[in-house]
């Protein structure tokens, strides 16, 4: 079990510093006040606890305060296949709006909070607040783009493009919420990589060591420093969009 805690005033959303991600633009001080009062509670897990289960009813959707998660699916086989990494300031649950049960696990990957946001609550709020109703419709958007963009990753890229395209989304994110960009530690394990990649857990290590021998990286166990962006990116076949600020300066 996890433990769910009260929040107290400094984890309002209205002075969140991820409010960026889970509030909409231009929204009013007195809409914010009306949000604040949605999330009154917050869920504490340690390393490996789950927040819900596949075929959990759908009471709430969360976003998470600090930390990381995995989604994931059992397979008819009992294996797990992992169809998503979560970080701080990202929505979870959604995937339960459809039918009114969660579709996946969802568990931890390292001490995390979670906000807890209960859906029906939401729901009438984001009725009388339009601009909130607008955020969550892009929320669900890139959801569903970035499931697309990974599908089609799987579906059309090698195993060390695939891996490549994963380094430097996750690079990306981490940048979008103040963290360094080229350097961090993986909180995911190799066998959770290859799952969400489509690879086995050896040519995970195999690419991993390659990277590294071509200068691409350096890593230690976890810990990971991306060296030279510019190969990672056109090993990911994708423009590198520093250089292309540049090239927009001159």
């Amino acid at each position: 079990m996890h433990d769910v805690h009260l929040d107290t005033p400094s984890s309002k959303c209205s002075v969140c510093v991820l409010g960026q991600f889970c509030l909409p633009v231009g929204i009013t001080q007195s809409d914010i006040a009306q949000i604040d009062l949605l999330v009154k509670e917050r869920v504490h897990l340690q390393k490996g606890q789950s927040l819900y289960r596949h075929g959990d009813p759908l009471q709430s959707v969360y976003s998470i305060r600090y930390g990381t998660l995995k989604t994931e699916h059992c397979l008819e086989d009992g294996r797990q296949q992992v169809i998503g990494f979560h970080l701080p300031g990202e929505i979870l649950g959604l995937d339960g709006i459809g039918n009114g049960q969660y579709q996946s696990d969802a568990i931890a990957l390292e001490e995390s909070d979670v906000c807890i946001i209960g859906f029906e609550a939401f729901e009438d709020l984001a009725r009388q607040i339009p601009v909130l109703q607008q955020q969550f419709h892009r929320i669900l958007s890139r959801e569903l783009t970035q499931d697309q963009r990974h599908l089609l990753s799987l579906g059309s890229l090698r195993a060390e493009e695939r891996l490549a395209v994963f380094l430097l989304n996750l690079s990306q994110r981490l940048a979008a919420r103040g963290y360094l960009d080229h350097e961090f530690d993986l909180r995911m394990s190799r066998v959770e990589m290859g799952s969400y990649l489509g690879i086995q857990i050896e040519t995970v290590s195999r690419m991993l060591s390659r990277f590294a021998e071509s200068g691409l990286i350096q890593i230690k166990q976890r810990h990971i420093k991306l060296i030279d962006m510019d190969g990672l990116y056109e090993l990911a076949g994708i423009p590198n969009p520093e250089r292309t600020l540049e090239i927009k300066r001159l």
